[in-house]
């Protein structure tokens, strides 16, 4: 092998091969990167709920003037939802449905003549849009105990508001939990009293929520003469920033809560960088690839001869190839070494302004860039082997 190896190494161009190298390392470190910085930057704009956010529009329609006078309807038919479930953009669309009885809720604080109470409503979604864990997000009948989920920025206003305006105590969000609320409805000639568990708060849905089973079973119950009717859409987006939802809605008179999108959007022109970003990578990454194989080639076509004379004096082509496919191995595993240990370091310098800027995010870790690494070094290992392999052939076929 080493009187083989002296034998053909005579002919390697060290500029070809630093070529390669340093092309398959710009390559590879421009994939790994980008790969590690959107999964460590992704959780901001995703909430921690998922690694790829759903994108959602809340969708009502114009409240006018006239309207208001004439009593003009403003809820959905169902030939106007299914006409927004029939575009592009949208992958699904849900349907808020709103209580049609009357809800009393409130609650006070022991030992005290403080009691909070007020006149509310109810809406509930699928639970495939609600933005809250759903383990107990349940109604049991005979428990008289509604899961209730608040808007988040509910909690905000009373904190820094209502409570701060009276110096009353404020109220964290494991503290709300704790709360019980009493709720009261009214309806077809009953009122019935419930208590209310506070399962979470929503950064999504700007309403009060219940779930969708206590929603249905409550309508039959106290109010079995009334339909509801729906007045507002969660519609899920392929893509928050396609111009086609703004000009749908423009046509049709209907308007979004904008404020909702922009983090989609953000999320959205992350993922369009990156892949841009990874797209170039590839490409840095097939050109090394071409580059390498380019000067193998050559590098076997100057010792055409004296591969023909090691394969006429009895040494196979599998050990004729053997010390050009170890020396892209060799290159590509440095290249591989590398291109971690560069991704590690740049990722230490992005993240430390990221966790400045949001402490409670979670860092994790490099094996996203390893992963890819690993990925990129097996494949064109084996793209070098086998085409050196099929190289020695070629000339071990027409020696």
């Amino acid at each position: 092998m080493k009187l083989v190896w002296k034998l053909l190494r005579q002919h390697i161009s060290l500029p070809q091969l630093g070529g390669f190298f340093f092309a398959n390392l710009f390559g590879m470190m421009i994939v790994a990167l980008s790969v590690q910085f959107y999964k460590d930057i992704a959780p901001v704009f995703t909430e921690g709920d998922s690694f790829i956010k759903r994108d959602f529009v809340i969708a009502t329609k114009k409240v006018s003037t006239l309207g208001t006078f004439t009593g003009a309807s403003n809820s959905f038919t169902e030939d106007e939802i299914n006409e927004v479930k029939a575009q592009p953009f949208a992958r699904n669309v849900g349907m808020f449905m709103p209580s049609q009885f009357s809800v009393t809720a409130g609650f006070g604080m022991e030992q005290s003549d403080f009691h909070l109470a007020t006149e509310m409503f109810f809406e509930s979604v699928p639970n495939e849009y609600v933005d809250v864990s759903l383990d107990k997000w349940h109604f049991d009948e005979n428990s008289h105990t509604i899961p209730i989920i608040l808007p988040r920025n509910y909690l905000n206003l009373y904190n820094f508001g209502f409570a701060q305006a009276r110096s009353l105590p404020k109220l964290s969000e494991g503290l709300m939990g704790m709360i019980k609320l009493d709720v009261v409805i009214r309806g077809n000639n009953r009122i019935d009293k419930y208590k209310g568990n506070i399962v979470g708060f929503s950064s999504r849905l700007n309403t009060i929520l219940v779930p969708e089973e206590f929603m249905n079973w409550a309508n039959k119950i106290y109010a079995p003469d009334k339909q509801a009717q729906t007045s507002r859409l969660i519609v899920e987006v392929k893509n928050p920033a396609d111009e086609k939802i703004a000009q749908f809605f423009q046509k049709k008179g209907y308007e979004t809560e904008d404020n909702k999108l922009d983090a989609g959007k953000t999320t959205y022109f992350l993922k369009l960088i990156t892949g841009i970003v990874l797209a170039v990578g590839l490409f840095i990454s097939v050109l090394s690839f071409y580059i390498l194989m380019l000067s193998i080639y050559l590098l076997l076509q100057k010792n055409t001869t004296k591969l023909e004379n090691l394969l006429l004096i009895g040494y196979s082509p599998g050990r004729v190839a053997l010390p050009y496919q170890l020396l892209t191995l060799g290159l590509n595993f440095v290249v591989l070494i590398l291109a971690v240990l560069l991704v590690g370091w740049a990722r230490s310098y992005y993240m430390d302004i990221v966790t400045s800027l949001f402490p409670q995010m979670e860092t994790g870790t490099l094996l996203p860039a390893i992963v890819i690494g690993l990925t990129l070094f097996i494949l064109v290992s084996s793209l070098n082997i086998v085409a050196i392999r099929k190289k020695v052939q070629s000339i071990w076929m027409h020696k």
